[in-house]
């Protein structure tokens, strides 16, 4: 589907990529802070909720052109550490939504999307880096959207949460 290339970003940061429950993703949105702490970086990310707790140590991320833009190729370069190894059966609750339109609610299995950036599980603990080009489909129709990626181990600890509010397009 086109229009998940537009979520492409976040689903490139999971492995390097509000405390909520996977449960609570498709019921209350009560547990996201709207003002989120800012991933360090060229990037319109933030984290849902403190990152202390996460296996995930984002470093930092890059997007170029920030804001990315439809029909362009857009840049990842992200790095971070890893707590713990991360194996098959790990998941990413995500959601895209065009204004308040919900377009992408779905759990995609982690180590199914990372193959997209020339990764593969089990992920190994330790110091990751990435740089990956996507190309985003021109005909993203312009708007803002958002971003909500929620990315669990196959024992639902968190990995890392990360949103991206108003992209405009």
């Amino acid at each position: 589907m086109k229009l998940l290339s537009f979520a492409a970003p976040l689903l490139c940061l999971a492995p390097l990529s509000v405390t909520a429950t996977p449960a609570s993703f498709f019921g209350s949105s009560q547990d996201v802070i709207t003002n989120g702490i800012p991933v360090k970086g060229e990037n319109p990310l933030e984290y849902c909720s403190d990152p202390k707790g996460y296996i995930l140590d984002i470093k930092s991320v890059d997007l170029s052109p920030n804001p990315p833009k439809p029909g362009q190729s857009l840049k990842i370069t992200a790095s971070g550490t890893l707590h713990k190894r991360i194996e098959k059966g790990a998941y990413v609750l995500l959601e895209v939504k065009y204004g308040l339109i919900t377009l992408v609610r779905q759990r995609p299995d982690l180590c199914d999307q990372i193959v997209n950036v020339d990764l593969e599980c089990p992920l190994e603990a330790g110091e990751m880096s990435l740089t990956k080009e996507v190309q985003l489909p021109a005909q993203i129709p312009p708007g803002k959207y958002t971003v909500h990626a929620d990315v669990f181990t196959k024992d639902d600890e968190r990995i890392t949460c990360l949103d991206a509010r108003n992209i405009q397009f």
